[in-house]
Formats: C-alpha cells, structure tokens, sequence
C-alpha cells in the first residue's frame, strides 16, 4: 500500500523530498500502530489518532513542528484511503495541528542595505547575468528554481511582469518586476545576444549550456556573502514588499504563497527600510 501511496504522491506532483518525509512518517505510524496493538494496519481510526498524537507529545515528547509535520502526512494518507476507497471517514483534522506562537519569519540579519551591497558586490565582480538573477531574487520574491526555469518569451518588459510557469505545485503565476529587475533585465539581455547560447529558450544562459545550473548560482553566493542565500532574498522581499504598503493578499500572489498565512507571518515590523 505505501508503493501506491508513493505513486498517488508523485502524481499529485509533490516534490521528492515531500514524497520521502510523507512515506517516512506513515510508516512510522505503522510501526507504532503494530507495536501498541500487536495489529496490522487496516485503516485510519480517529481513536487510534488521537492516540497517537498523545504518545508523540507526551512519551516522544515531540517538539510542536514535528508533530504537526507527522500530522500532515497522516492526513495526506487518509485522502490517499478515502480516494481508494478504503475508508469513507476522514479522522485527521485540522484541529489537531498544535498552534504554534510565531510573531514572524525572521529573514536572518538581512537588511536592505545588506542587498544593495550584495548586488553591487555581484554587479562588479561578476557578469549581468548574474547580476540580473541577484536583483530578480531580491525583488520579485521568486524561487531560485522559479528563476532559472524562465523563458524568454516568458518576459515581458513593457508589461513589466514574468510569466511564471513552473512555481511550486506547477501552479502558473504572474510576477511584478519593479525598475531594478527591469533594468538589470533589460542590460543584460544585451550582453545576452552575443553569447554562445543565445537561441536558447530560457533567459538564463551560461556558455556551456541551454540553461543555468543552481550549482553555478548558489556557487556564487556563497564566493560573495556569508549569509545572503537565494531564500533568504525571498525572505527579503516579503518583509520589504509588506512594510512598503503591499497587502498580505498581493505579496501572497507575488511569491506564490498556497495559503495567505504564510505570508501573515511576514508582518512584523523590521528594520528592512
């Protein structure tokens, strides 16, 4: 049944990663269901759940995000059981997540001052590419991945706007580009057309293929800065685009955020200005 759990993960398009901690922890919940019962697996019971959320907290003495992550692939299971027809019941509910206090998401020491000078870093020392992927980053909120899947025709600069095609979930997306994506873009589209590789169809290019490698990006970010990485740029920008009068709604809609939560834990007051 976990091969058919897998397989349903995959076509629903959940990352590798994603895939391998849901199995992981569904059959740990089989171990600890067949180690208290002295029982095989059948289905889902809420009892046996309410149970289990017991033992994690208070023999485990599992910390609250670990738990709910156990959580949340237990109730990926049970759609997974409901779908096939093995239960009807869905006995994983949304009130059994522990609430987790978090006035925020701390985007590190990163301030923008911080940015600016790491792209100015990039801007001297490296070519416009890598200039131009740095400033997209900070200030559209993008993924790395995002980022280096674009197209060209993708682009829209008069618009001011990338079409983003390949987010998370495969879920499409329009994204703002402000005057510094527009002009980095836009100069290094230029050197762009000179190059070995110009007739591909992604944006980012390198000389010895179609497309740029995360290996090459994160290469460089790790030669200019201790402590900019790609995702804390995107950190960066929600904090940034919230205390520059963007709603919760519109930075959830920029960065691809599946639920407006996510992006409420933006908001507290920093010195990002």
């Amino acid at each position: 049944m976990i091969e058919k759990f897998y397989k349903w993960l995959e076509n629903e398009g959940k990352s590798k990663n994603t895939i391998k901690s849901y199995t992981r922890h569904v059959q740990n919940y089989f171990k600890w269901f067949h180690d208290s019962f002295n029982a095989s697996f059948t289905k889902l019971y809420r009892e046996n759940i309410l149970d289990y959320i017991s033992y994690m907290t208070n023999i485990k003495k599992l910390k609250a995000e670990s738990i709910n992550t156990k959580l949340a692939a237990l109730s990926k299971y049970n759609e997974f059981l409901i779908e096939h027809n093995i239960q009807t019941d869905t006995v994983v509910l949304k009130k059994d997540y522990i609430k987790i206090q978090k006035e925020y998401i701390s985007p590190s020491t990163i301030v923008k001052a911080d940015v600016e000078a790491f792209r100015q870093k990039i801007l001297e020392n490296k070519d416009k590419r890598d200039y131009a992927i740095v400033t997209l980053l900070a200030y559209s909120g993008m993924r790395i991945s995002e980022a280096l899947s674009i197209k060209i025709h993708d682009v829209n600069l008069p618009a001011r706007e990338i079409l983003v095609r390949y987010g998370k979930r495969k879920k499409q997306r329009f994204v703002i580009i402000n005057d510094k994506i527009f002009n980095a873009i836009k100069e290094y589209l230029k050197e762009r057309q000179h190059q070995k590789n110009s007739n591909s169809e992604y944006l980012f290019i390198s000389r010895e293929s179609n497309k740029v490698d995360r290996t090459v990006i994160n290469r460089i970010f790790n030669q200019y800065s201790n402590k900019i990485t790609p995702h804390t740029l995107r950190h960066f920008f929600c904090s940034y685009a919230l205390e520059n009068g963007w709603s919760t709604h519109e930075v959830a809609a920029q960065v691809g955020h599946s639920n407006i939560h996510t992006t409420m834990l933006y908001t507290h007051p920093s010195s990002m200005k």
